[in-house]
C-alpha cells in the first residue's frame, strides 16, 4: 500500500507520477486526457452524485467514495514531470491512493462534467493551474494551500499528538525524490499508532483522510484513504496496491494500525 519513489505504491503525495499513456477522447482542452470508459464511468459517478445531493456531508463522502469499491489498483496513471508538460488526467478504470482521494473530492463539488473537470483542477493543482510545479505533491498540501481541500485535525483528536520537523521532497539521503521541485518545510503532526485509542477514533468522522505518516524526512505520508464508520466497525476505503487486494477496499482501521507507524488526519472542507 505504501509507495516511496515515483508512487513506487500508493504514497500520499502525488509525488511521482511518471509521464504515462492515456488515450485521449476529442476535447475542447488539449490538456485533457478522459478515455471513453472513463468518460462513460463519469457520467455514472455524476448520477451517483445526483441521488447523493441532499445528503449530509459524512454520508455523501461514503455514497460517492463506495461506487470505486472494487475498482483496479493503478499507479503512474498521471502525465507530468519537470521535463514532460502536465496533462490534465482523468482516469477512473483504475486508481491509486491520492487520485482515488482527488476524485471523491472533485464529485463533492461538481453537478456535471464540466463542474467536475473544474473542481479537480481546483482539488489537484494550486491556484487551479495546472501543471508539474503546482500539482498538490504531497497530502498536507490538500490543507497548506489555500483555498483549503481539507484541514489537518490530527493536532485536535489527541494530546498524545506529536510533531515532526519536515523537508518535504528531500530524502534522508540528502537526495530529492521529485528533481525539479523546491524542498518545503513543514511542520507535520501525527498520532503514533500505539496512541489511536478508542477516543481518538470516536472522535473521526465519516469522509475524513487518513494518511500513514511517514518516518522519512522528505515525505509527510506514505499512503492515504478514508476513514468510514462501517456498521462492522471502523474501515480504511482505500486503493490498496497489496497483491492480496489490488483494487480499492475497506480494510480494518485497526489491522491497518498495527502496520503504520502513525497517522496524519484531514478532514474535507465539504
Amino acid at each position: 500500500m505504501r509507495r516511496v519513489a515515483a508512487r513506487v505504491a500508493c504514497m500520499a503525495v502525488t509525488l511521482m507520477f511518471a509521464a504515462a499513456f492515456v488515450t485521449p477522447t476529442a476535447t475542447a482542452d488539449p490538456g485533457l486526457r478522459i478515455s471513453s470508459q472513463s468518460e462513460q464511468i463519469l457520467q455514472t459517478l455524476l448520477a451517483a452524485r445526483s441521488k447523493a445531493s441532499a445528503a449530509q456531508p459524512s454520508d455523501q463522502s461514503e455514497m460517492l467514495s463506495r461506487q470505486f469499491l472494487g475498482t483496479p489498483y493503478g499507479a503512474n496513471t498521471l502525465v507530468g514531470s519537470a521535463t514532460v508538460p502536465e496533462q490534465l488526467v482523468v482516469e477512473l478504470q483504475k486508481v491509486d491512493c491520492f487520485t482515488y482521494a482527488d476524485y471523491v473530492e472533485a464529485l463533492k463539488r461538481a453537478g456535471e462534467r464540466d463542474q467536475f473537470i473544474a473542481s479537480l483542477i481546483n482539488v489537484r493543482y494550486k491556484d487551479g493551474v495546472v501543471s508539474f510545479q503546482n500539482r498538490k505533491h504531497f497530502f498536507t498540501d490538500w490543507a497548506a494551500t489555500s483555498p483549503a481541500v481539507a484541514t489537518d485535525i490530527t493536532a485536535s483528536l489527541s494530546a498524545k499528538a506529536a510533531q515532526s520537523n519536515k523537508n518535504l521532497n528531500r530524502k534522508d539521503s540528502g537526495d530529492l525524490y521529485l528533481p525539479g521541485l523546491p524542498v518545503v518545510p513543514r511542520v507535520v503532526s501525527y498520532i503514533p499508532s500505539q496512541q489511536v485509542d478508542s477516543g481518538v477514533v470516536s472522535r473521526l468522522r465519516t469522509g475524513d483522510y487518513i494518511g500513514a505518516y511517514a518516518q522519512d524526512g522528505g515525505l509527510d505520508v506514505t499512503h492515504v484513504g478514508m476513514f468510514i464508520d462501517a456498521p462492522n466497525g471502523p474501515v480504511l476505503r482505500n486503493a490498496s496496491s497489496l497483491s492480496a487486494n489490488d483494487k480499492v477496499v475497506d480494510s480494518p482501521l485497526a489491522d491497518y494500525l498495527k502496520t503504520v507507524p502513525g497517522i496524519v488526519v484531514l478532514r474535507p472542507v465539504r
